[in-house]
């Protein structure tokens, strides 16, 4: 790297150390990435939270607003959070409280909020100094036993106080509430769910720990987001997404007709996809009829008041409501996907993707551990309480000894200890005793209270030495939960339901995504191409630039397929609605497909997918192939029919009734069966006609019965039935007759 360059002396350079750039911003930057990690944008599996709503709800219980207390500003709220554990600002901790309160960001709200939190809309939250807010009965739950050594407690960030590492959780949070968040190097995504349903997958995987995904997935069918919607995904889709812990959900709003009378009817929606914000949906929905992107609509309105109601109206009452929808759910946010990456702290540390039974399973152990650890806490103050009521009991059976030694001896606590052989705590309750306490009932309650706490210290053993009393003791407190946010229940029933997307015709959807007008498409001999605005009979009026001329114009719709084939046998694919303007002299046709250079348009015509062309080659080669085959969805187009400079695509004509009539240039027609003509999707074709040199003129398909008919310069038409063109009539491939008297000079069956 040459040499090492070192700060300009000067001052106090004594401190001054060279430092290689690369290591330290290596070493900087993992520690800002594990600090994003850990610390602020993933999920902890076993509660569910971040760190920021974790010291919230903890903050909250801690300045006692129980469900059952009194509301508190969250100013005071927030100050307490920032003041004590959480050293961001004020502004950010907010946002987070608020979001908590929020019934259509939270499935499962874990504050009560009072005052404006903000809405559906998009609207922010009035500012903390005018709302309050307290805990919800699933803030309690999350904190249930945190005063009973369930979890373990850090330092905070000043070191003055101590903050949990995670919450007891008894509440299945993580994917009850669902989360989502941007670390550095990695996301997670995590939708809502039914806390019944996963209650009920938590009790079937303490009975079968090895259970699969798939079964789960009977109890959990798939997300339960707080504003409802329809998820149309496939059950293989959910459970795939589900076992990898990646993937995504497509939801829809929730939508049905109300029947105005007469025939007429208006949709009605009254469910919006998750995150989707109501206003900025309507606007761009309103911005798609301003541009008429959605012809089937006539107008928006937004009629909601505490329930969404928005309200479509159709052009004309003979509009399809499913077509309208299904073009709704493509252009607009009234379907959107929601995506799945399951990326949570797992054990609290390791960031990693889990499936859905391995986030339930770490969940539950968490819960077992926490049952073994209030247990052993609940243990160590029984056995503390039975300490002192032994020695009660022992100053009861001796009470007037104990009250002589009391007020005799000057340092009445050894005496005591030395006498009865007490601890140092039974001698110091016995001394702290009250005076009134010495009636006769008292002795009574100790021994009840004493039997009772022996009692309860052998079930607590009982349950420390068996695992599956254990995991019974976690079924019953979910059980429990369960009671609590059933579905019966308003908070508990299930919002989102599942749909399969109706069957609509992919076509009919594309067409009703479009403005249908009437267009003139023109394409000059160089392959320029434009619409102009109607259909315009007279061509001679259209102006091109120097040295170019009208190559084909014809009518068409803006819903129309344009089809165009060139010259090296490829069809190219155009919306009629995405031709460039009249004005002008339109755009060059390779700006907007990929055509070879050496290659110039042959025609071009709108689809009719019923119909079916003869395509032939310079050489008299040809084949059949139905129109629907042309049709390319890339720019790269399709290849049809296979040719090689100097041959070249010559011929595209309509099929109709059952006889080809083929002139070559040596002036010689040849009439023979369609039926000898096979149809393909793409090829060389079969030999049309045989030739010594030159190639083909023209080629025109008819009904033999009606006999076939031509044009000359002059405009006369003639006609030769059946048996007039006998001598001409053959088998593909051979040579033909020279033309009849009275055909075209140009060689060509129009003139």
């Amino acid at each position: 790297m040459g040499q090492e360059i070192l700060p300009p002396s000067g001052g106090d350079d004594d401190n001054i150390q060279p430092v290689d750039l690369k290591a330290a911003l290596e070493q900087r930057y993992l520690a800002y990435a594990l600090s994003t990690i850990m610390h602020r944008a993933l999920p902890d599996v076993r509660d569910g939270l971040k760190p920021v709503h974790r010291r919230i709800v903890y903050a909250m219980n801690e300045m006692g607003l129980r469900p059952t207390s009194a509301f508190r500003k969250c100013a005071k709220i927030v100050g307490e959070v920032m003041g004590n554990y959480h050293p961001h600002g004020d502004q950010s901790i907010y946002d987070a409280l608020a979001r908590l309160a929020q019934d259509f960001s939270q499935r499962y709200t874990l504050v009560n909020g009072q005052g404006n939190f903000g809405n559906i809309d998009g609207d922010s939250p009035a500012a903390m100094r005018y709302t309050e807010s307290k805990m919800t009965a699933v803030s309690e739950l999350l904190l249930e036993g945190i005063d009973q050594d369930a979890v373990d407690f850090r330092d905070t960030y000043d070191e003055s106080n101590s903050e949990p590492v995670v919450l007891p959780g008894a509440f299945p949070n993580l994917l009850a509430n669902g989360s989502s968040g941007i670390a550095v190097g990695m996301a997670t995504s995590i939708p809502s769910h039914n806390a019944h349903e996963l209650c009920d997958a938590a009790l079937h995987l303490i009975k079968h720990p090895d259970a699969t995904v798939e079964k789960l997935v009977e109890f959990i069918p798939g997300p339960d987001f707080p504003t409802g919607g329809i998820i149309i995904d496939s059950r293989d889709s959910i459970i795939e997404s589900y076992r990898t812990g990646r993937g995504g959900f497509r939801v829809r709003a929730k939508w049905q007709t109300e029947d105005l009378g007469r025939g007429g009817y208006q949709i009605v929606v009254t469910e919006i996809p998750f995150q989707v914000q109501k206003s900025r949906l309507i606007e761009k929905i309103a911005e798609l009829l301003i541009a008429r992107k959605l012809p089937l609509l006539e107008d928006i309105r937004d009629e909601s008041a505490e329930d969404i109601r928005v309200v479509l109206v159709p052009k004309s009452r003979s509009v399809d409501p499913t077509i309208l929808m299904e073009s709704m759910f493509k252009l607009t946010e009234l379907e959107s996907r929601f995506p799945l990456n399951m990326n949570v702290l797992s054990m609290g540390r390791i960031p990693k993707v889990m499936a859905l039974n391995e986030v339930l399973k770490e969940w539950l152990d968490h819960r077992r551990e926490v049952l073994q650890r209030r247990s052993r806490f609940r243990l160590a103050a029984i056995e503390k309480r039975l300490e002192i009521l032994g020695g009660l009991l022992i100053a009861y059976l001796n009470i007037d000894e104990v009250i002589r030694i009391i007020r005799e001896e000057d340092e009445p606590k050894p005496v005591m200890v030395a006498r009865w052989d007490l601890t140092d705590n039974q001698v110091e309750a016995i001394l702290n005793m009250r005076l009134r306490s010495l009636r006769k009932l008292e002795e009574f309650e100790i021994r009840k209270e004493f039997d009772e706490l022996t009692k309860e210290k052998g079930e607590i053993e009982a349950l420390l030495a068996s695992d599956d009393k254990q995991w019974q003791t976690v079924a019953w407190e979910i059980g429990e939960v369960k009671k609590k946010f059933a579905k019966a229940t308003e908070v508990g029933r299930r919002r989102t339901q599942f749909a399969d997307a109706p069957e609509a015709d992919e076509e009919a959807i594309q067409q009703a995504m479009i403005e249908k007008e009437p267009i003139t498409v023109v394409i000059s001999e160089k392959g320029w191409i434009r619409a102009l605005k109607g259909h315009i009979a007279d061509t001679a009026t259209l102006t091109f630039k120097e040295g170019d001329g009208l190559k084909v114009a014809f009518p068409a719709q803006t819903t129309d397929k344009i089809l165009i084939v060139t010259t090296g046998g490829k069809a190219f694919t155009l919306g009629g609605d995405k031709l460039p303007g009249g004005r002008g002299h339109g755009e060059p046709l390779r700006i907007m497909v990929d055509m070879d250079n050496d290659q110039a348009v042959l025609t071009a015509f709108v689809h009719d997918p019923a119909r079916k062309q003869l395509i032939v080659s310079t050489a008299g080669n040809g084949f059949v192939v139905a129109e629907a085959e042309l049709v390319a969805n890339t720019r790269k187009g399709k290849q049809i029919m296979n040719v090689a400079l100097p041959e070249e695509t010559q011929l595209l004509v309509p099929v109709s009734g059952d006889h080809v009539a083929v002139v070559g240039e040596n002036r010689k027609l040849l009439v023979f069966p369609l039926a000898q003509v096979p149809e393909m999707s793409r090829g060389k074709g079969v030999r049309l006609q045989r030739y010594k040199d030159g190639g083909i003129s023209d080629v025109r398909c008819f009904a033999i019965s009606d006999g076939l008919v031509w044009e000359d310069s002059a405009g006369r038409t003639f006609t030769k039935n059946r048996d007039e063109l006998a001598e001409w009539l053959g088998d593909r491939a051979s040579a033909g007759r020279t033309v009849p008297k009275g055909f075209p000079r140009s060689g060509k069956f129009a003139g």
